[in-house]
């Protein structure tokens, strides 16, 4: 199903699975699932708004020793090719991939169930972070409102419908993380709470660390938890999208890193859609032993 451009904005989303996904993204899909991952990939996933750029500065950092210039290399975006990337005639992220050396750092907000099969048959490290439900739902729809790539959110009240039931890019948030949650221990996942990123920064990054098979010293990893913090990131060109041109992410309509926060959904939800929200979390998160923080 592709949905029709309107007031200009490129609004194709397309199904696969019954999952949407940009339209260019489905065009490539054969190219991305014969995708040949590495056994010593490490793929960073997460379902959008879930803080991707966060741990990808804190992956980058750790894999620089903390060399803040070596950072600065190139714009985070593309520093670890995002693997169903695609924007024809640039290059999609399936073919960054093959033309980055090993060892390769790549990202995904694929659920599990879309994956390409090598990621699992190599036995690859899998870092996943996820973020709750509700600030992730209210990143997304500011984020969708700017991101000109995807269909106009419409209302605070409309998007709330879309995103419960899933008519969002990647899917329901609900599957992908029981997806994840569920085979973490089946293979090599980190799985990883924004909220405890935010609550303990050390302590989390040192779990990526040694997750990641590096020792780093007191001072590195103090730097490391400086320099990731959302004020520093926010004022960072490598990091916070502001080359990227307005046609695609209009900045003027909502930052791209617009406060990084735990609890923030409070100031968007109202009593009734709280209540919602929770009795449909309730019934499709039943069974799952996951712990949320919705707030710090």
């Amino acid at each position: 199903m592709a949905l029709s451009t309107e007031l200009g904005k490129q609004t194709q989303l397309s199904e696969v699975a019954g999952i949407l996904l940009q339209t260019a993204t489905v065009g490539n899909w054969s190219h991305i699932q014969s995708f040949e991952a590495k056994p010593d990939d490490l793929l960073i996933c997460t379902y959008p708004k879930s803080g991707t750029t966060w741990i990808q500065e804190i992956v980058d950092m750790i894999e620089q020793n903390g060399d803040v210039e070596k950072c600065q290399r190139a714009l985070i975006q593309h520093r670890h090719p995002f693997i169903e990337w695609a924007r024809p005639p640039q290059p999609s992220g399936v073919e960054k991939a093959k033309a980055m050396p090993s060892p390769r750092i790549l990202r995904t907000h694929l659920p599990t169930r879309l994956l390409p099969p090598s990621f699992w048959e190599n036995n690859c490290k899998f870092l996943y972070v996820a973020r709750n439900a509700k600030d992730c739902m209210v990143s997304y729809y500011h984020f969708q409102r700017m991101n000109q790539m995807l269909p106009d959110a419409g209302t605070w009240e409309e998007y709330f419908e879309s995103f419960i039931n899933g008519k969002v890019a990647w899917g329901s948030w609900f599957d992908h993380v029981k997806g994840w949650w569920e085979i973490k221990d089946r293979y090599q996942v980190l799985f990883l709470f924004f909220e405890d990123i935010k609550r303990d920064p050390k302590h989390e990054i040192q779990k990526v660390m040694q997750f990641m098979g590096k020792s780093l010293n007191e001072t590195v990893i103090d730097r490391i938890v400086q320099e990731t913090s959302f004020e520093k990131m926010k004022e960072n060109p490598m990091i916070n999208r502001s080359t990227i041109p307005k046609s695609i992410l209009d900045q003027s309509i909502s930052p791209f890193m617009r406060k990084g926060t735990v609890g923030d959904w409070k100031n968007h939800f109202t009593v009734a859609q709280n209540e919602r929200f929770d009795e449909i979390y309730r019934k499709k998160m039943e069974g799952t032993s996951i712990n949320f923080c919705m707030e710090l």
